[in-house]
């Protein structure tokens, strides 16, 4: 889900090439549960990229060194880098935080100062030199959008924004804890804590394990 908003914007620039990116190109399980297949490998993937995007993974792939090692190395080279959700924990794990303003969802976002980031609330899109942070899932389209600004210009990103329409209208104004409440928003980090709270203890370790 994470990604899909940022695809769709890139996607609609034209001569743009994508790439999904994972170990190897056969099919995984996203969250919420559907089949997705990455197009290129780990070992495929061009040095030179534009963006790298990184969405929420589970505990076990924020605590893979060779993931971790892959997002630290590309992050390195890429123009921007995007960190939607608990995609940021991954970026975090691999030390691209240490110092830098950043968000992330709500669940975890109290683990950030722990990954040596100086955290910032409120569901806006964060944006400290070239990363690119955003909180909730539909962030990815705001994320990369204002990226999309920067590599093609502010005229592009407007023909890309009225192309998908983007122009959320949420039905019942809830979605972030200060407009749901505290009882709604702590129903919620309750019925996630099994995801988000294994990720956290994923990232913090092995950031310490880095330094």
């Amino acid at each position: 889900m994470d990604l899909f908003g940022a695809h769709a914007v890139f996607g609609f620039a034209p001569r743009t090439e994508l790439h999904m990116l994972w170990k190897t190109r056969d099919a995984i399980s996203a969250l919420p549960p559907f089949p997705i297949a990455a197009t290129t490998a780990f070992a495929d993937c061009p040095d030179d990229l534009d963006a790298l995007v990184v969405g929420a993974v589970p505990a076990d792939v924020i605590a893979d060194e060779e993931v971790v090692a892959f997002v630290r190395r590309h992050a390195s080279r890429a123009r921007y880098v995007i960190g939607i959700c608990g995609g940021v924990l991954l970026l975090g794990a691999a030390g691209l935080l240490d110092g830098r303003r950043a968000t992330t969802n709500f669940h975890v976002l109290d683990a950030l100062a722990d990954l040596g980031a100086q955290p910032v609330g409120g569901g806006e899109v964060v944006i400290d030199g070239n990363l690119y942070t955003a909180g909730p899932a539909t962030g990815g389209f705001e994320a990369a959008l204002l990226v999309l600004a920067e590599l093609r210009g502010v005229e592009q990103a407007k023909h890309v924004e009225l192309t998908i329409e983007y122009h959320p209208r949420p039905p019942f104004g809830v979605g972030a804890p200060e407009l749901a409440g505290p009882a709604l928003a702590n129903e919620v980090l309750a019925a996630h804590a099994w995801f988000f709270d294994p990720c956290k203890d994923a990232a913090r370790a092995m950031y310490g394990r880095g330094r």
